[in-house]
């Protein structure tokens, strides 16, 4: 981001706090395509994801007299942490989460060799992502995308520590297991 889009950043902001249409026009132009990306690692359904969207939108512009400006990338960070909360939300409200509460200890997977997906276009990549049960969905997104520890995971969705770690756990074999299936098309 250069200055000139610092810049703008900032005067958006206080053109918003002014009240100024144009300027809630503007951010939600340059904004959307960004956030619907990240609302969309959450929610599957299109109806379902406008929803969180609009739900998202009405908060940001809401909150904005909150909002802290702390430089580059920092009205960025703030809309997608609302949107991640607005879709976490959504889905502890709407949809059931089949978590098998695990009380046992899950090998550690970080030493195991992740797939190369260097040939698979992030896209398919997302997608792969989507076709994820809700659970491993969510906590996948959640762990990788959003950098919580499992701990943060077990708060934020009331489950346990070792329950996040065994839905990531499933989430990364079976994303495994749809690269080498994707690849084998290749």
């Amino acid at each position: 981001m250069t200055s000139n889009e610092k810049d703008k950043d900032f005067e958006l902001i206080q053109n918003i706090r002014k009240g100024n249409s144009s300027a809630m026009k503007e951010l939600y132009l340059h904004y959307i395509q960004y956030l619907t990306a990240v609302c969309s690692r959450y929610i599957i359904i299109e109806a379902d994801l406008k929803d969180v969207l609009q739900e998202s939108f009405v908060k940001i512009f809401t909150s904005i007299d909150k909002f802290e400006y702390r430089g580059v990338g920092s009205l960025k960070a703030w809309m997608a942490r609302i949107v991640v909360n607005e879709s976490l939300k959504f889905i502890k409200k709407n949809e059931r989460f089949d978590f098998v509460q695990n009380e046992w200890e899950l090998p550690d997977v970080t030493n195991e060799e992740a797939p190369d997906t260097d040939d698979i276009p992030a896209h398919v990549i997302q997608e792969m992502i989507r076709q994820l049960p809700i659970g491993y969905r969510t906590v996948f997104n959640l762990y990788v995308f959003e950098d919580k520890s499992h701990k943060e995971i077990a708060s934020i969705l009331g489950i346990k520590e070792n329950t996040s770690a065994s839905q990531l756990y499933k989430a990364k074999n079976k994303l495994a297991e749809k690269i080498n299936e994707y690849k084998m098309t290749l």
